[in-house]
């Protein structure tokens, strides 16, 4: 369903960017540090923590925000937040690791994104976040399927500096960041606005429901296509 319609600005963004003069520090020592190869899916939730789209997240999930999402739905400082956001790595590598450490992140080839201060290191518990999170085992959920057979037994957390944002080579013009899109909606005029986030080309009766929406909140509409890794069961498009 669309969300409840809100000003503008509500929510301050994060931004973990750093200054060109401080990429350039953090560039001559990263060649210290241990190297962290994100996946596809790790590549995605760094972007959305960069960019502002995880406000109020600084960087992947300590134990303590963790712990509290799963049990309460909520962060530790109590905003509302439906799933972890984590880090997972293997064991061997783990047992590298400390607290207190820090860590790049690169993407598969190579390309240094960022860097990550370690504030926590602990093992993940598959069963309790696979029941907590989507409340199922069943192994053919995408969610179950990745923390028993694609994540890592560990999870790391701990505030980012981004550097770079993954290169992305398809749908530049649509790839708005968070601060990029309240621009638009100022130079619009757009005081209040509903959100509808879909994965497929919306049907009949989702676009009447997103008018009927608008018209309820007396608000303009914003459509959130998802992009990232694709769930290979919605890769094909079913008829309205």
């Amino acid at each position: 369903m669309p969300e409840t319609a809100a000003p503008m600005n509500s929510t301050p963004l994060i931004n973990l960017l750093v200054s060109e003069e401080r990429q350039a520090l953090l560039k001559s020592l990263a060649p210290a540090m241990p190297d962290i190869i994100l996946n596809d899916r790790q590549l995605c939730d760094f972007e959305l923590l960069a960019t502002g789209v995880f406000s109020p997240l600084k960087g992947f999930m300590k134990q303590m925000d963790y712990e509290s999402v799963l049990d309460r739905m909520r962060l530790e400082s109590g905003e509302l937040w439906p799933l972890p956001v984590c880090l997972d790595i293997p064991e061997n590598l783990a047992s590298t690791l400390e607290t207190g450490q820090s860590v790049t992140l690169r993407d598969p080839e190579g390309f240094l994104l960022g860097i990550m201060a370690i504030e926590d290191i602990w093992p993940l518990d598959r069963e309790k976040e696979a029941r907590a999170a989507y409340n199922t085992l069943d192994p053919l959920h995408p969610g179950v399927d990745y923390l028993y057979n694609k994540s890592g037994r560990f999870y790391i957390g701990g505030d980012i500096q981004a550097l770079s944002l993954p290169i992305h080579s398809d749908f530049k013009q649509i790839r708005n960041t968070p601060a990029e899109v309240r621009k638009t909606f100022e130079k619009l005029g757009w005081k209040r606005v509903v959100g509808f986030q879909t994965r497929q080309p919306i049907h009949r009766p989702q676009f009447e429901m997103t008018l009927l929406a608008m018209q309820q909140a007396k608000a303009n509409l914003l459509l959130l296509p998802v992009a990232g890794s694709p769930n290979p069961e919605t890769l094909t498009i079913s008829p309205a």
